[in-house]
């Protein structure tokens, strides 16, 4: 049996960056499933990253409707445009370097437009899609956020024409990290809590991309919800050399709260201690870089080491993982940043480099890289061993033998994941 499905995402080729790898792999995939994917996207977004390239992965069957949507970036620009791209991309500054400006775009943020800044795409959106399915029907309505003012789509949607209805939540809404940094007032923060509890209720189906984020949902709703996590695809970028330094790189926004001072300090000490050490390691920056990181960085003596890149297209940026030597992967040091599986993660498993990983306790991503044997987790006060395992690495390194040997990675790959979230669709239309 042949699927149709109506898919709501706001990121969508040509937006760069993490969120669009999600929905554009599914997407990719679903048809070999008997699961035919329709697309509704805005038509002029304010994307904070632009990837021209990912535009040629859209498969050319598909149909994609870009329906026009007014955001408050474009207006808010007039005060800050820095500022405002900044927050928008999550580049949010550490709470004691907050300008009176940024404390104030971040009150407006939380307080004015919630669930978040799209949510004036609601209404429009939910009207032009009410006529639109009359006359095409589809057999299953898929929202996926963030941003979350997308599953109010969804939720009208359901209310309106009874429509099984797919939740995909890419990340938390009320626990995300940065949910915290909005300024919100209790009644901002009530109207949040409440939005989420109507869509987790109201939707047929959950999906979620990580078994903790299941566990904290299952307090609020006793709908049905299922972990499909975020993978890596084959992407073709041909033999690669590795870099010829001892290349530590980090690649994607590197946010101000994703700063393992235990890691600076263990380079310093190393750079400090072995001159062969200190000729040979370099630090590798690809993505956006917040000024926190960089701060630190010249506060621990490791500028001279670092090389920025900036924001790559996907494609160099996979490129640029499997020449390094080191991949590191750091998520927030907080207890409601352990469900964080974040896509790198399983693009680095694919690259075959070893990966440095640092998080909270209690990670999601510690299982996996223990069970794949791709990397080491450490927490934030793991000093000693960090050190040591610098060293272990470098070793390695200079024998010529760095490397890892991965086991158990292909269920995290696209279609695989793809072949799962088609038969779940299968399962809702029964």
């Amino acid at each position: 049996m042949n699927l149709k499905v109506l898919i709501i995402a706001y990121y969508w080729p040509p937006a760069g960056g993490p969120g669009v790898q999600r929905w554009l792999k599914f997407v990719k995939y679903l048809p070999e499933f008997g699961v035919k994917p329709i697309v509704f996207v805005p038509d002029n977004p304010t994307y904070p990253i632009i990837d021209e390239v990912l535009l040629q992965e859209v498969p050319s069957e598909v149909q994609v409707i870009r329906f026009p949507i007014r955001e408050p970036y474009a207006l808010a620009g007039w005060l800050s445009k820095h500022k405002t791209k900044s927050i928008s991309s999550g580049l949010i500054p550490a709470k004691r370097k907050q300008s009176v400006l940024d404390k104030f775009l971040l009150w407006v943020r939380g307080n004015f437009f919630i669930p978040d800044a799209r949510i004036s795409w609601v209404k429009p959106s939910l009207h032009f899609l009410e006529n639109y399915l009359k006359e095409n029907p589809v057999d299953v309505i898929i929202t996926t956020g963030p941003p979350h003012s997308l599953h109010l789509i969804g939720l009208g949607l359901k209310e309106q024409l009874q429509l099984p209805w797919l939740v995909d939540f890419r990340d938390p809404w009320t626990t995300i990290g940065y949910h915290q940094e909005l300024k919100l007032s209790k009644k901002s923060q009530n109207k949040h809590l409440e939005l989420e509890k109507r869509v987790l209720q109201s939707a047929d189906m959950i999906l979620v991309t990580s078994p903790t984020t299941a566990q904290e949902f299952s307090a609020i709703t006793s709908k049905p919800i299922e972990v499909i996590t975020n993978g890596f695809d084959d992407t073709t970028v041909g033999e690669v050399q590795q870099d010829e330094a001892f290349t530590l790189a980090h690649i994607g926004s590197f946010l101000s709260d994703r700063n393992p001072r235990i890691l600076w300090k263990a380079l310093r000490e190393l750079r400090m201690e072995s001159p062969v050490f200190k000729s040979k390691f370099r630090l590798k920056l690809v993505g956006k870089v917040s000024q926190d990181i960089l701060d630190t960085l010249e506060e621990f003596r490791l500028t001279d080491t670092v090389d920025i890149l900036g924001y790559l297209p996907h494609k160099q940026a996979v490129e640029e993982q499997k020449k390094s030597q080191v991949l590191l992967l750091v998520e927030i040091n907080k207890e409601d940043t352990r469900c964080i599986l974040p896509g790198k993660l399983f693009e680095y498993m694919a690259s075959g480099r070893p990966i440095l990983a640092f998080g909270p306790e209690g990670s999601d991503m510690e299982p996996i890289l223990k069970t794949t044997y791709t990397g080491c987790f450490f927490t934030y006060d793991s000093e000693d061993v960090v050190k040591n395992h610098l060293q272990e690495l470098f070793q390695a390194f200079e024998a010529g033998i760095l490397t890892t040997h991965p086991i158990g990675v292909l269920p995290y790959h696209r279609r695989t994941l793809t072949k799962k979230l088609a038969q779940l669709l299968h399962e809702m239309v029964k």
